[in-house]
């Protein structure tokens, strides 16, 4: 049992649980000194150079150009978008909330699938989309004082636009591996991040030097690094393992952020995030029915790990 639980994929996925959890509190220390624009181009180019000096040791092949509009829907989205409404929404709520509010993405994902993909919208799908909204609702309520908050909002928004950017990504993991669709849509998003270098640059200029490493660190390590270690170990574990592992973040957050910026979460708000989790749960407990030569075990392996490489992955984190 012992050697199971020190395996390299169930060490690479519980580091991927560590380091994605602690990207909500790193980005609180990034926004103190760089501000939102300069901190999300930052480490979106980082990440975007990381992966791509990786991309040759990891035989990342070049998308097709028939698939290029959909790659720059995944970096609009789940790039770019993403990194400035998450680093926004952080100006005001706590790095342990942000995490709460970002855990419900996979309703929003799901709820896309069943409109434009012709994916059956079950009565778990359903009922677990309510539980997970009703839960952010409750976190987003608590984040305020008699009411929603503008920066819950915009996570909240945030938490939108990574559920469009699984979304997108379940044509091109049909082609392409969990790390080339990560790579690819971080490359996507750093080109549409142009815009933001004048005020990186002068951000960059007067920085503290812990803003600077919280950029360095938000980069290489929960942005690249998460990717490359998660595709390692979602190839490596049943799916049902790895996609139970990304439960573990907001709590993980949550402690995290308690130790590294003393934040204590608000009851209200654990009970709200238990509440989005367990509907996230819910969601993912749909169609077990196969044919009955299928097998009992799962989805068959071509579909598998590469299909969900990338649906919970990045960007969030």
């Amino acid at each position: 049992m012992l050697p199971r639980l020190v395996s390299p994929h169930v060490l690479a996925l519980a580091g991927t649980v560590v380091l994605w959890a602690s990207a909500f509190p790193a980005i609180r220390v990034g926004i103190d000194g760089l501000g939102v624009q300069a901190l999300s181009f930052l480490r979106i180019a980082i990440a975007a150079v990381a992966l791509l000096l990786v991309a040759p040791l990891a035989k990342v092949r070049l998308p097709r150009r028939r698939d290029l509009p959909m790659i720059a829907l995944c970096g609009a989205t789940g790039v770019t978008a993403y990194q400035v409404l998450l680093n926004w929404g952080e100006v005001e709520v706590a790095a342990g909330t942000a995490s709460l509010l970002i855990a419900i993405a996979p309703v929003f994902s799901v709820l896309l699938g069943s409109l434009f993909l012709k994916e059956r919208l079950s009565r778990n799908i359903v009922l677990g989309s309510v539980i997970a909204i009703a839960g952010a609702a409750i976190v987003s309520l608590a984040a305020g004082t008699g009411g929603f908050t503008v920066s819950a909002l915009i996570v909240l928004a945030a938490a939108v636009c990574q559920g469009v950017y699984h979304f997108a990504t379940k044509p091109l993991l049909r082609r392409y591996t969990g790390l080339e669709v990560a790579t690819y849509a971080m490359a996507a998003g750093t080109v549409l991040a142009l815009p933001l270098i004048p005020a990186t640059w002068h951000a960059t200029l007067r920085a503290p030097a812990d803003a600077l490493v919280s950029a360095v660190y938000l980069g290489l390590l929960p942005s690249a690094l998460g990717f490359v270690i998660w595709a390692y170990a979602v190839a490596r574990l049943p799916l049902a393992a790895s996609t139970a592992a990304l439960y573990l973040v907001p709590p993980a957050a949550l402690v995290i952020s308690l130790l590294w910026l003393g934040e204590v979460p608000d009851p209200v708000e654990l009970a709200g995030g238990a509440v989005s989790v367990a509907g996230v749960v819910l969601i993912n407990r749909r169609r077990p029915a196969r044919p009955p030569s299928a097998p009992e075990d799962g989805d068959p392996p071509a579909a598998g790990p590469g299909r969900r490489a990338a649906d919970p992955s990045l960007t969030a984190r």
